[in-house]
């Protein structure tokens, strides 16, 4: 039921915006790097763990540090800095209701400061009814599933009835802890049920199965 054939009722998204200038090569976004780099903080061998909550990240590399304070320090500059930030192709005729009465939560690990800046800057409004769950609302993170079953809980909707969108390995494998349908957008690693360029090659699937 949860392949949006006809039965699912609720879709659950990462933020749905992206920066549009290139990311640093370990993955991480520009302000983390610099961060780091006036820290002399290393990232592990695998690279920056994208999809994590900051301080979730900061606690991994950074043992030394009070995740909290550095995690805080993190997220003030990135939200002074949306330069760049674009929203996913398809993400705003999502939010616009393209899969009808559709329940909608954003589950993200930004700040809900964060979350609202980067949202602005993609020009991307959360519909009527549409949660935004950020991290400052569950105790553990991505790839805990604990935010997803969050959200499905909020809306009313059985986990097994619910897709999530990933653009994250964490948030993938919190989706699938989660028990729900999950399709990974973009160049996530297609460890999911299902694996598309964005979110509106998604979409047009699904109205290809549905006929």
């Amino acid at each position: 039921a949860a392949r949006f054939s006809h039965a699912a009722r609720s879709v659950t998204l990462p933020l749905v915006a992206t920066r549009s200038r290139a990311r640093t090569a370990s993955g991480s976004m520009p302000n983390q790097a610099s961060w780091r780099a006036e820290r002399g903080i290393a990232l592990p061998a695998t690279g920056h763990p994208h999809g994590m909550p900051a301080h979730e990240v900061l606690r991994l590399i950074a043992p030394e540090l009070d995740p909290t304070a550095a995690a805080a320090e993190v997220n003030r500059r990135e939200e002074l800095d949306v330069e760049g930030i674009t929203a996913l192709p398809g993400a705003a005729e999502l939010l616009a209701g393209a899969l009808g009465d559709c329940a909608i939560a954003i589950v993200t690990g930004c700040t809900l400061p964060l979350a609202r800046a980067r949202l602005r800057a993609a020009e991307l409004t959360l519909p009527p009814g549409a949660l935004l769950v950020t991290t400052e609302r569950t105790p553990r993170g991505k790839p805990d599933p604990a935010p997803f079953l969050l959200a499905a809980a909020e809306l009313g909707v059985a986990p097994a009835d619910c897709v999530v969108l990933e653009d994250a390995p964490a948030g993938v494998a919190a989706g699938r802890a989660a028990g729900m349908h999950v399709v990974a957008v973009g160049p996530t690693p297609p460890a999911a049920d299902e694996h598309h360029p964005d979110v509106a090659a998604w979409l047009a699937a699904v109205r290809a199965r549905r006929g």
